[in-house]
């Protein structure tokens, strides 16, 4: 496309808005009740997120990754912790996440500091995964530079005769919850006089405040 072409795109959004009085006073439900109107509109992968991580020295990444939980103590995503943002997420534990809901015209923003979901939870959610996606995670040595696609297929096989039954969660793949520092919904407006309120942690509690689009 021409650049004057790309620079043209452009959608108005006309959803209804989102005031203080439904914003509420916790950003946790209203999340909630943010991603159940998106898995009920049908919209493909509705908890699908950028994940944005930094390098010690502050050279940012960001790759799109899976919410698997989520509640007061912050948003979870599973990966292979000696991939890229694995490693970036032990040298710098802060991160951001963005989930975009455009058929809703609603994106959600957060930030917050990292830690490890315990073992136990890993290993639950590893063993809810469907079999090919164990042996997946077992074949892949994530983010790392392979010969070509062949030397991935015989991983792959190699993992499936060493598992002809249960797979066994790797040592170096499992969970990460980012906490809910801060929590930003926007729903687009007419205009561009979207609305934006955000949620910060501040001793305890939430302080909520409205910003400029």
């Amino acid at each position: 496309m021409e650049p004057a072409a790309i620079a043209a795109l452009r959608e108005e959004y006309e959803a209804a808005g989102l005031s203080e009085a439904e914003a509420g006073h916790d950003p946790v439900p209203l999340f909630e009740r943010w991603l159940e109107e998106a898995v009920a509109s049908g919209m493909h992968d509705p908890n699908a997120m950028a994940l944005a991580t930094a390098s010690p020295g502050g050279r940012p990444s960001v790759r799109v990754v899976l919410l698997k939980g989520f509640d007061a103590e912050g948003a979870v995503f599973y990966t292979n912790r000696e991939s890229r943002k694995g490693e970036e997420l032990e040298a710098n534990p802060h991160a951001a996440l963005t989930l975009l809901w455009h058929p809703l015209q609603r994106q959600v923003r957060i930030e917050g500091a990292v830690t490890r979901v315990s073992d136990e939870e890993s290993d639950a959610y590893f063993a809810s995964r469907p079999r090919g996606s164990q042996l997946g995670a077992v074949a892949s040595d994530q983010s790392r530079v392979v010969p070509d696609r062949v030397a991935l297929e015989r991983a792959y096989d190699a993992a499936e005769a060493t598992y002809p039954d249960g797979v066994t969660r790797p040592q170096a793949w499992g969970g990460y919850r980012v906490a809910l520092d801060s929590v930003e919904f926007w729903q687009g407006r007419t205009g561009r006089m979207h609305d934006r309120i955000r949620f910060s942690h501040v001793d305890g509690g939430w302080l909520r405040e409205r910003l400029a689009p």
